[in-house]
């Protein structure tokens, strides 16, 4: 039962290191579940409460970072509504296109809603590349909040 467990434990955390760039699945709180619960396998004993603690920070920090990022580059250029619900249309529609419509779905999304909603296609360029901007940059900040858990989570297992 307990090698099941984690296994369970260490699944949950590569699929959300995965589940970081991917926007369907939530990466840092999956990576967090896995280390939960390979510290309740280990009665706490490597893997601590205040570990813990400390990583659930970090998990908040990687969840909102989702959100401000992608609506800081949207805002700065004044984005309608329509242009942050084409770029999520277009982060979802960029796992089926694979790893180049990942990373430019999002912008060709956002650049469609602005232009629906302005009818001007420069503007519609201008926010489609800075909500596209944030988004890469939320990215890349989630995925280094990530690399710092499961580090720390390493960490601890190591150490002690």
């Amino acid at each position: 039962m307990t090698i099941t467990l984690w296994i369970l434990a260490v699944v949950l955390i590569v699929v959300g290191v995965v589940g970081t760039v991917l926007p369907a699945l939530p990466g840092a709180i999956l990576v967090f579940a896995g280390v939960a619960l390979a510290a309740w396998i280990d009665d706490f004993a490597r893997i601590s409460g205040w570990t813990l603690g400390v990583l659930g920070v970090l998990t908040v920090i990687a969840w909102l970072t989702d959100y401000v990022a992608a609506a800081a580059g949207a805002k700065k250029v004044g984005a309608s509504k329509y242009a942050i619900i084409g770029a999520a249309i277009g982060t979802v529609a960029g796992v089926f296109t694979g790893l180049v419509g990942l990373i430019f779905m999002p912008l060709v999304g956002a650049a469609i809603g602005e232009y629906l909603a302005q009818k001007d296609a420069l503007r519609a360029g201008r926010v489609g590349i800075a909500t596209w901007l944030g988004m890469l940059a939320g990215t890349v900040v989630k995925v280094a909040v990530v690399f710092l858990m499961v580090g720390i989570f390493v960490a601890a297992l190591l150490i002690a």
